[in-house]
């Protein structure tokens, strides 16, 4: 790529807001915040990667899911499964009835592991479907829904209702997924026990680094053709399919896209909690991610990340201090900002704090030089000018 174009993908702004989001995730919480405080940032951080996906399809491509839950439960399963099986071993299991199984099949009077679990003792099989799996469902639903041109309000109704049906689904299973508790007691990762403070502190910049991607990936996403694209066909689809362009594929993409985003940020929360459940699959849990997108500002890759951080530590202190509360208090913060700054955090630093920046000091204002004005003619005697040897020179 010229250096042109790395330029057009990465203007000089977008590097230093970057930059500034590396050093306060990197190094300034880090160095700040006990070993509990920043695993619980690293749980929020996982979500941050469904509302930079989100920022894609519900920002710049028109695209409002409120099952975004749903990919997020599906790379947290698939994570879950290979350190459930992990942690069964005929060693650790030997006192149930059928040694090797996970705890919650053998309390199901289940004998023997399914066929499908039994790919996930494999961890890049399970790393492959972390991304595959999520993506693969959410091709599936995007075709079927925009290929019928099926958007809009009815699309996140119908997104909403899947979210429904897998969490009942999920729980229904109880002896292949651990019904409502989900797969808890993950302890291990190829032997490396992740629930140390060391651990927590290496699965932490390990999630810090696959956010960073994700942001860069989204940033080439949004400022390539296929941004342009998207915007337009927010404002007007019917103009851009009449130009020629298939927008059915670029919703299928860019949702499919979104659900990798989502798919990674469950893989990473099962690491840094170390349990997966049903919880995170529904419908409210959907419905908070767009939450963390709507306050952060859909139309900011950046911005879905603070946003996420601030709504999620206001939930958490919100919690601890009004547990009775908490819930009126985060409708309320949801509520003002939409209605105040319908652009989220972004829209307040693009309209308030960006144009402070960009003013210059007036000690150090060049004032712009005044012409002088012109100076008025000398004023002609009316007596014609004395010439040597003349008689008026000599006098008479």
């Amino acid at each position: 790529m010229s250096q042109h174009g790395l330029k057009a993908l990465f203007p000089k702004h977008d590097i230093i807001y970057l930059a500034i989001l590396a050093v306060f995730l990197g190094i300034l919480l880090p160095m700040t915040l006990d070993i509990f405080r920043l695993n619980l940032v690293g749980k929020y951080l996982t979500y941050a990667f469904v509302a930079v996906g989100l920022v894609l399809c519900w920002g710049y491509g028109g695209i409002l899911s409120l099952g975004q839950g749903v990919f997020f439960g599906l790379g947290g399963y698939c994570m879950a499964m290979f350190l459930k099986l992990e942690a069964s071993d005929p060693e650790s299991t030997k006192i149930q009835s059928t040694p090797g199984i996970p705890d919650f099949m053998d309390w199901n009077q289940i004998t023997e592991l399914p066929w499908f679990w039994e790919p996930f003792y494999s961890l890049p099989f399970a790393l492959i479907a972390i991304l595959v799996v999520p993506t693969i469902f959410a091709y599936i639903i995007a075709v079927a829904m925009f290929k019928r041109r099926v958007g809009g309000v009815y699309f996140a109704i119908i997104t909403q209702a899947i979210a429904s049906i897998l969490t009942i689904l999920i729980i229904g299973q109880q002896g292949y997924t651990g019904g409502v508790n989900g797969i808890t007691d993950l302890r291990t990762l190829l032997g490396w026990d992740i629930r140390t403070d060391s651990a927590k502190y290496i699965l932490y910049y390990v999630n810090f680094i696959l956010l960073m991607l994700c942001l860069l990936a989204a940033q080439f996403v949004r400022k390539s053709k296929l941004g342009r694209l998207l915007v337009a066909m927010r404002g007007r689809e019917d103009r851009v399919r009449f130009s020629g362009y298939d927008v059915s594929s670029f919703k299928i993409f860019v949702f499919c896209l979104g659900a990798a985003f989502s798919a990674i940020g469950g893989a990473m929360f099962t690491l840094q909690v170390g349990f997966m459940s049903p919880s995170f699959v529904g419908i409210v849990p959907s419905i908070e991610m767009v939450i963390f997108c709507a306050v952060g500002g859909r139309l900011s890759i950046f911005g879905a990340v603070y946003g996420t951080l601030l709504v999620n530590w206001a939930k958490t202190t919100f919690s601890e201090s009004f547990p009775e509360l908490w819930l009126f208090a985060m409708g309320a913060l949801f509520i003002g900002v939409v209605m105040a700054f319908p652009n989220g955090l972004a829209g307040i630093y693009k309209s308030h704090i960006e144009p402070l920046f960009s003013r210059k000091p007036k000690m150090f204002e060049k004032k712009p030089s005044t012409p002088k004005p012109a100076s008025a003619p000398e004023p002609v005697s009316a007596e014609p000018p004395s010439i040597p040897g003349s008689i008026s020179a000599m006098g008479k």
